[in-house]
């Protein structure tokens, strides 16, 4: 079931809806090996990409405490994202970065909604 539906919204990606589909990056960063002796340790950015709709919340959705009137939401299909994004990721979008606040997938897993601040 899953592939059936991320088929037909590839589908639409491609067509009806690719006007509204945006590429994206995003990033976050992982601590590295620690040097004991010296006390100091490195750093790794991992960035992963993937495409989706970017889309402002209705206004009656709008709390002024979980979701700001500034925050837009990514609708991206899980099969082209690179990685799993996370609470606390950067993304890019359109030259844009924004945090990540939110992250929900879909029961079949076929999407994510992915709330989103900007930085």
């Amino acid at each position: 079931m899953r592939s059936e539906i991320q088929s037909e919204l590839a589908d639409a990606f491609d067509g009806d809806l690719s006007d509204a589909v945006k590429q994206f990056s995003g990033s976050y960063v992982i601590d590295g090996e620690w040097d004991p002796v010296t006390e100091t340790g490195d750093t790794a950015t991992i960035t992963y990409t993937g495409r989706g709709i970017l889309d402002n919340y209705s206004l009656n959705r709008i709390d002024n405490i979980n979701i700001l009137s500034g925050d837009a939401l990514l609708i991206a299909l899980t099969n082209e994202v690179t990685d799993s994004p996370l609470v606390g990721h950067s993304i890019e979008v359109d030259g844009m970065k924004y945090s990540v606040i939110t992250v929900q997938i879909d029961p079949v897993s076929a999407h994510y909604d992915i709330q989103l601040r900007r930085s």
